[in-house]
């Protein structure tokens, strides 16, 4: 009676098992480039499923071929050719090397053409608009985004009109970071002293996840922000807001950056409440040129 009354919980308590594990994994599907907000990503899903139909060809086959080969040429078989003399087959041969062969030099070309063609510095393809420039900076650990064409600055918010690509010029102020929006595809490193680009677009209004993906410290894991691609009035309202109420970018503001901790150490530094976007009035254009050893300020 115990045994029953132990056993029968067994399949409920797998089936959430197995429900927890199926959401967790279409979760993690809906952040990723799998499911691509962008031409980006699109063309690198596109890629990917293109390298695995190739490998397929290789690998299916051996996966196929192995049980074949372990019962045809199991020891104790009792029927069989003796065939001592045996020492080549031309269409093994061409088999087990030809057809790899092929493969590396299709991959090869293909790896070599798609390499060129997502370059990150090279503008979105087909792009209509041209791009809303943004520049980043990597800070420990919280990401700065400077608009220079609109004069504003924020913080854990990228936000762009979703009509126009965006052309990111990134830098670090502190050890070497790596930036990612998934779905949007794509994903670049950010260096102290150095300046790296990153073209990205979005197929419509939307917010997607980005987040650094180099370990740097204990706040790695809070260092995340939100891409919002809004319709362009919205984009525009919400300039005019960051430059209606916005914080001053002051030395305050500068060491409150410089300072290590997240997003929320960020709003306490400056007296405002938790979950509220940091946004700057001015941006401090002058800043990046700097920390990516462009320009020399004096200072």
């Amino acid at each position: 009676m115990r045994a029953a009354a132990l056993r029968w919980p067994l399949p409920f308590e797998t089936s959430m098992a197995c429900a927890a594990c199926l959401a967790s994994a279409q979760a993690a599907q809906a952040d990723s480039f799998l499911d691509a907000a962008g031409p980006v990503a699109a063309a690198q899903v596109s890629h990917l499923r293109l390298i695995l139909i190739l490998m397929a060809i290789v690998v299916v086959p051996v996966f196929a071929a192995t049980p074949w080969l372990v019962r045809r040429y199991r020891y104790g078989r009792a029927r069989g050719d003796y065939r001592p003399e045996w020492k080549f087959s031309l269409l093994f041969e061409v088999l087990a090397w030809g057809v790899p062969f092929l493969v590396v030099i299709v991959l090869g070309t293909i790896l070599w053409e798609r390499t060129h063609q997502l370059d990150p510095y090279l503008p979105v393809a087909e792009a209509k608009a041209p791009p809303v420039v943004i520049d980043v900076i990597g800070y420990d650990w919280k990401w700065l985004f400077i608009y220079p064409e609109q004069g504003v600055a924020s913080v854990g918010e990228m936000a762009f009109p979703a009509d126009r690509p965006v052309k990111l010029n990134l830098t670090s102020d502190t050890v070497m970071q790596s930036l990612l929006i998934p779905r949007l595809g794509s994903q670049i490193y950010a260096m102290k002293g150095m300046r790296t680009q990153l073209n990205l677009a979005a197929d419509g209004p939307g917010r997607f996840e980005g987040r650094n993906t180099q370990y740097n410290g204990k706040g790695f894991s809070a260092q995340s922000f939100t891409a919002v691609a809004m319709r362009p009035g919205d984009f525009e309202s919400w300039v005019a807001q960051a430059r209606a109420q916005g914080l001053p970018f002051d030395e305050k503001a500068r060491a409150a950056l410089e300072h290590k901790g997240t997003k929320l150490d960020l709003r306490h530094a400056l007296g405002m409440p938790d979950g509220t976007v940091v946004h700057f009035a001015a941006a401090p254009t002058a800043l990046f040129d700097k920390i990516a050893g462009m320009k020399e300020t004096g200072e």
